[in-house]
């Protein structure tokens, strides 16, 4: 069985996808899955041993520069590689135009389907149109899970039921491999940073967490001149603190795959965190918690809701218990 798995972005979406490759393949042990994703992601996505191919997907940068041959031909070359096989299923759990149109495009063999979601969850960006691209849609309850969501569509389209926690197939970390500029012994990693203001956790809070947890070494990273600025005041405040200089996706995965504890609001590099199934406290202040917690493990500890964000007691008090277990 060949099959096809579109999820093109973003950070966190991506990630929450990786558990439906572990579930057909416990089901259907011999399948071949590819995966077309964001050109950002491939890394992400090759962690997984399980994937045979990733197919690069670039819409942004070829819209930018279809005046230049070279994109031009990168992007006929995108679509002779995502043709180049005959799929028993292609699964679309993303529910865009963009990515219907990529499903239009991949071939199936004679009786093959074309699987995506009937309808979208709550606050998604979900576009029904994206529904005539598809042979088969499958219904979702409108609070289903990120992880969950495609997991169910999977699930239906193939036959079986699901039986076991969300299996991401990320590989455990590896000391020999640790990066030189990553500390030799354990530390805390705070991702503080995301893009909508109102989803972060307030200053002072993090200062104190950081103070209870001294002297656990405590690492900033940042995405943009203005997380910087955070992270450095942030640190200002806490001599075990350092500000991490700019790191690739990769690298940050490193940092939260690393990590004796991982504390994060509601951002992609704190679900990958969970996705390792290292120690971490995942923070909701501006988005609902039930959308993307991480309920696979007690390592995984989730505090706050829309508008109610955890008090810095709550989540000291989850840091060290944490701690104190691993």
């Amino acid at each position: 069985m060949k099959i096809l798995l579109v999820r093109v972005s973003s950070l966190g979406d991506v990630l929450h996808n990786l558990p439906m490759v572990a579930d057909i393949l416990r089901h259907h042990p011999g399948a071949q899955i590819d995966w077309v994703v964001e050109e950002g992601y491939v890394s992400l996505v090759r962690l997984n041993p399980h994937v045979r191919k990733v197919i690069p997907f670039a819409l942004r940068r070829w819209k930018k520069g279809l005046q230049d041959k070279a994109v031009r031909a990168e992007l006929r070359g995108f679509f002779r590689d995502l043709r180049a096989e005959q799929y028993d299923y292609v699964f679309d759990t993303q529910g865009l135009i963009k990515t219907g149109i990529i499903m239009a495009a991949a071939r199936v063999r004679p009786g093959g389907q074309k699987v995506g979601m009937a309808n979208g969850t709550e606050d998604s960006g979900y576009e029904g149109v994206s529904r005539i691209f598809h042979s088969r849609s499958i219904p979702v309850a409108p609070r289903t899970h990120a992880v969950q969501r495609g997991r169910e569509v999977a699930a239906a389209a193939l036959g079986y039921a699901i039986d076991s926690p969300p299996d991401f197939g990320l590989p455990a970390p590896d000391p020999a491999r640790r990066p030189a500029w990553m500390p030799a012994g354990d530390y805390a990693v705070f991702f503080h940073g995301t893009a909508r203001d109102a989803k972060k956790w307030a200053p002072a809070d993090w200062i104190a967490l950081g103070q209870a947890l001294a002297p656990l070494p405590v690492l900033l990273p940042w995405g943009s001149p203005k997380e910087k600025e955070e992270a450095e005041r942030l640190a200002a405040g806490l001599p075990n603190a350092s500000v991490l200089p700019r790191l690739s996706m990769m690298d940050a995965v490193e940092l939260a795959r690393h990590a004796a504890l991982a504390v994060g609001v509601d951002t992609g590099l704190t679900h990958i965190a969970a996705a390792f199934v290292r120690p971490t406290v995942e923070i909701y202040a501006d988005s609902p918690r039930w959308k993307t917690e991480g309920n696979w493990s007690p390592r995984i500890v989730n505090l706050g809701d829309t508008g109610h964000p955890p008090a810095s007691g709550d989540v000291i008090r989850a840091a060290q218990r944490l701690l104190e277990q691993s």
